[in-house]
């Protein structure tokens, strides 16, 4: 069986704010911003973190410490100039280099639909999150009858993503010591909290 393929963002990336896409991620990183509970000096890891719009929006909120993870390079550069004072980190979402019990909190922004292993995000995320800490995952809110066509037709054409529904979400993570803290949506956005136990 082929490997599956990934949408491309390298090639937008210098202009992927004021693009069509990220002026749609925009409610997205409202629902993020508005909802994500923090405390200054608290540990906060971004997957997927594309451009760094999430970090330096929970920046202004906190004085955090915040790392970010990534594998477009060229994303990760406007990333690094949005965020100067973080660590920004070229390595999948399924195999980070950080320690044990590390973050308070770990967010994925319209990320997690691209993560080609679902299960291995969802080890390190129980890995690197403390005990309590938790994790939040914004992502796409479709109805039933579109969300099938689009998770077949992705199948079809062997491109990696998946949408899932917020119940949906937390089940996937149940089995590695999670349960749902709250989830919440805007239109075609949601947001899923899950506790680490």
């Amino acid at each position: 069986m082929s490997e599956k393929i990934d949408f491309r963002f390298d090639k937008k990336a210098e202009k992927y704010d004021d693009s069509y896409e990220g002026k749609l991620s925009e409610k997205f990183y409202t629902l993020v911003t508005e909802n994500v509970q923090l405390k200054d000096g608290m540990q906060v890891l971004e997957m997927g973190c594309g451009t760094g719009t999430i970090l330096h929006r929970l920046s202004q909120k906190c004085s955090i410490s915040g790392r970010g993870v990534d594998v477009e390079e060229k994303m990760l550069e406007q990333a690094r100039k949005k965020c100067p004072d973080m660590e920004i980190l070229n390595c999948s979402c399924d195999n980070t280099p950080f320690e044990d019990g590390k973050f308070d909190v770990i967010v994925a922004c319209m990320a997690y639909h691209h993560f080609p292993d679902k299960d291995g995000f969802s080890k390190e995320c129980a890995r690197i999150l403390k005990q309590g800490g938790r994790l939040y995952i914004a992502d796409p809110k479709l109805p039933l009858p579109i969300r099938k066509v689009l998770n077949t037709a992705l199948d079809i054409h062997k491109i990696n993503g998946r949408v899932y529904t917020a119940d949906e979400m937390a089940e996937n993570f149940s089995g590695y010591g999670f349960r749902k803290a709250y989830d919440k949506h805007d239109a075609y956005a949601q947001l899923v909290c899950l506790e680490r136990e």
